[in-house]
């Protein structure tokens, strides 16, 4: 179980103003935008309260030469570190967030009416970045629990003018994690059909025992020259309002390719604060990690038990990585979709399964990454609202 200086109580999570304890009533336990209920590490915290005492808010600069160059080594660093993958500092491109990195990739790596391959349920700015983009969309579903993707559909999807390929890995809302097997196929299928592949890898850190992540780029010389990999500190590290984020290009000619269509400076660039926080999480903040990835270790268990004891309706898959589960709510035959049922009548919300996937309003999607009091809680009133509803008449 988490230590206690990790937990922050209720009245201090509501005071907060962000988007997951302000959006809902004050009744309302939230369970849905991906933030965890947690104070931050230690080393995150000092190199704010340093950045704050100092008033250090000028242009940035560290170790004598420019912030980014410092955040990328920091990178380069973790990647080695965490992953065995020796990815190039000279190839990263610093970004506020990876949704902005992913509208830039689309961008550059493509034209309006090409298509963009995305493996289905998926994060809902997947949608709307290829939606205000002006491209096509290439939905492919992904395979139920225990079943075999069908790389035959992704080797057909699209057309001669498929340009991009998604990738989510660890994947969200799912959290599967795509084993070298597979990601291997996906690299040959790129190659074979020259797609870029733009992976976001933001939730790498957060996999269980039993699963292990593996950058896609790190795979071939041959898969990433084609690789554009995004990732960030932001939700391994709770410290998303800090909009700090990398792109890494997997050659010199792929990073040409893509700042010959965007120049850099029209992405702008992170503030000091972020890029000090994500060094900080990178260089000094495992051992924070660690001990929450037992506390998620353990919600995801007690999550786990409660569906099989007390919520018959409901199946899921417990995630590989990620916080999240990816909750089927079809055997509870809901009046309504499954997020309004339980916002009404439970006084929660989750993630609502049809912003992922259109065709999965019985689907919700749960953050337990909280306090065990709170998951305990929650998961109380979901049982409750279920058995209200079964006792009603009609």
């Amino acid at each position: 179980m988490m230590s206690a200086s990790f937990e922050l109580p209720v009245d201090v999570l509501r005071a907060r103003q962000n988007v997951k304890w302000a959006r809902y009533g004050a009744d309302v336990l939230p369970a849905w935008v991906a933030e965890m209920d947690f104070s931050i590490a230690h080393p995150i915290r000092r190199v704010i309260e340093h950045a704050v005492a100092d008033q250090d808010f000028g242009y940035p600069e560290r170790r004598g030469g420019d912030a980014g160059a410092a955040l990328a080594d920091a990178f380069a660093r973790r990647m080695q570190l965490r992953f065995g993958w020796a990815a190039e500092a000279a190839l990263v491109q610093p970004i506020t967030d990876l949704v902005q990195g992913t509208y830039a990739a689309i961008m550059a790596f493509s034209d309006p009416g090409d298509g963009v391959l995305l493996q289905t349920p998926a994060y809902p700015p997947f949608y709307q970045s290829i939606a205000e983009t002006r491209r096509a969309l290439v939905a492919l579903p992904l395979p139920e629990a225990g079943r075999k993707q069908d790389f035959t559909a992704l080797a057909q999807a699209g057309d001669a003018r498929t340009r991009v390929l998604l990738l989510c890995n660890p994947q969200n809302p799912t959290g599967h994690v795509f084993s070298r097997a597979e990601l291997e196929e996906i690299g040959r299928i790129a190659i074979a059909r020259d797609l870029v592949i733009v992976s976001d890898e933001i939730h790498a850190d957060l996999v269980y025992d039993g699963a292990q992540h593996i950058p896609i780029a790190s795979l071939s010389p041959e898969i990433a020259a084609r690789t554009v990999t995004m990732t960030s500190a932001t939700k391994s590290f709770n410290i998303p309002g800090l909009r700090c984020g990398v792109m890494h290009f997997g050659t010199a000619a792929l990073r040409e390719r893509f700042h010959a269509r965007l120049p850099g400076h029209l992405l702008g660039a992170p503030g000091i604060i972020g890029i000090d926080a994500t060094i900080a999480a990178w260089t000094h903040g495992q051992p924070w990690l660690d001990e929450v990835l037992a506390h998620l270790h353990a919600n995801r268990a007690l999550v786990d038990g409660f569906i099989a004891a007390e919520l018959p309706g409901i199946t899921w898959q417990p995630p590989a990585a990620t916080y999240l589960g990816w909750l089927d709510c079809s055997g509870l035959r809901l009046p309504t979709g499954a997020f309004d049922f339980f916002h009404e009548r439970a006084r929660v919300a989750f993630s609502a399964g049809e912003v992922f996937d259109p065709a999965r309003p019985h689907f919700v999607r749960l953050n337990f990454a909280t306090s065990t009091r709170i998951l305990e809680q929650l998961l109380g009133r979901v049982k409750d609202a279920v058995r209200r509803a079964n006792a009603t008449p009609g």
